[in-house]
C-alpha cells in the first residue's frame, strides 16, 4: 500500500479530565522548576506540543526511552537540532538495570545545565527542583524510581504501570540525590487536547500512550503492518512462519489465529434456534501482534 486509509477515524478527542487538571498543575509547578526532564518513546510524535512552550524557558534534557527497540538506521533527533530540543539529549534502553551507564549521566547533566543557566528568583537556593514531563506511559515514574535507587539506595517512591494513566496528578517533590541536593516531581502523562493528525495519534497508541480499546486493536494492527512494510521491516514474516509478506492485516491475523489456536465460541441465531459455533479470534490475534511489536519480537522499529 502506498498510503494508509484511516476511514474517517479520529482519536484526537481523547483528553480525560485528569489530563486537563494535570496540565494546569504542571504550568504552576514550572515556576519552581530549575530544569525539565522530558521522557519520550518516539523522537517526534511522542512529544506534546502543549509542553513545548515551557521548554524555551527552562533548560531541559530529553530522555529517549527503549532505544534498544529502535531502528539504529533511523536517527531523526540530535542534540540542539531541528526537533526543538534543549541543551542535551540522552538515549537509553529500558531501565532494567539500575547500574546501567545512562542513568548515571542524568544527574550530572542536569546539575551542569542548571549551573550554566540563569535561575532568577531561585539563585540563592542550593537545591535543584526538576520537573519530569511527557505523554502517558513513557516511564516517568520509572525514571524517578531508578534515579532514587541509584543515588540514594532507596525503594520506589511513585507507582508505575504498563498502561497510560497511572499518575493522575502532580505529586510532591521526591528526593533522588544528596549531592547535589536534587528533587524530582512526577507528573501525569498529558496529551494535547487535539492531536495534530490521526497518524500521530496512531503512533502514540502503538507505543501505549493511548488505551488500545479507544483506537481499536484491529486498525492499530493494520497500521502497524503498513508501517513495517513501508520501512521494509519484514521480521514478522519469519516470526510467524509466513510464506511471504502481507499487504493487509486479515491474512496475517487468520494465520496467527490458526497457528496459535486462538478461537472463540459464539452463538449464532438461526431459524431453528441458537447454535454454538467456534470461530477464529481475530481480536486476540491483533492484540498478540501489538504485544510482539512492543516487546521487540518483530525487530527494531522506529515509528517516526
Amino acid at each position: 500500500r502506498e498510503r494508509f486509509e484511516f476511514g474517517g477515524r479520529d482519536v484526537a478527542s481523547w483528553f480525560p479530565r485528569h489530563m486537563a487538571k494535570g496540565l494546569r498543575q504542571m504550568r504552576l509547578a514550572l515556576r519552581r522548576a530549575d530544569c525539565l526532564v522530558e521522557r519520550s518513546h518516539i523522537p517526534l510524535s511522542g512529544r506534546n506540543p502543549a509542553l513545548q512552550e515551557a521548554l524555551g524557558i527552562r533548560p531541559h534534557v530529553l530522555v529517549l526511552n527503549k532505544m534498544d527497540l529502535a531502528d539504529p538506521r533511523r536517527q531523526p533527533v540530535s542534540a540542539g537540532g531541528r526537533a526543538g530540543l534543549g541543551a542535551a539529549v540522552v538515549s537509553q534502553a529500558a531501565w532494567a538495570q539500575s547500574d546501567s551507564p545512562v542513568p548515571l549521566q542524568v544527574v550530572p547533566m542536569v546539575a551542569r545545565l542548571v549551573a550554566n543557566s540563569p535561575r532568577y528568583h531561585r539563585a540563592e537556593s542550593s537545591e535543584h527542583n526538576i520537573l519530569v514531563i511527557g505523554v502517558p506511559n513513557v516511564g516517568k515514574s520509572s525514571l524517578i524510581n531508578s534515579l532514587r535507587r541509584l543515588h540514594l539506595k532507596k525503594g520506589k517512591a511513585t507507582a508505575v504501570g504498563g498502561e497510560p494513566g497511572i499518575t493522575k496528578a502532580v505529586l510532591s517533590r521526591i528526593q533522588v540525590c544528596e549531592k547535589p541536593l536534587m528533587y524530582l516531581v512526577d507528573t501525569p502523562g498529558v496529551l494535547p487536547p487535539r492531536l495534530g493528525d490521526v497518524e500521530t495519534g496512531m503512533k502514540l497508541a502503538l507505543c501505549g500512550a493511548i488505551h488500545d480499546h479507544l483506537v481499536g486493536e484491529d486498525v492499530m494492527a493494520d497500521y502497524l503492518l503498513y508501517t513495517l512494510n513501508k520501512q521494509q521491516q519484514f521480521g514478522y514474516v519469519q516470526h510467524y512462519g509466513l510464506g511471504q509478506a502481507c499487504d493487509h492485516i486479515e491474512p496475517l491475523l487468520k494465520h496467527m489465529a490458526l497457528s496459535q489456536g486462538r478461537t472463540q465460541k459464539v452463538k449464532v441465531l438461526t431459524g431453528t434456534g441458537n447454535v454454538n459455533m467456534t470461530m477464529l479470534n481475530y481480536p486476540a490475534a491483533a492484540y498478540e501482534f501489538l504485544r510482539d511489536f512492543r516487546a521487540g519480537r518483530l525487530g527494531r522499529v522506529t515509528l517516526d
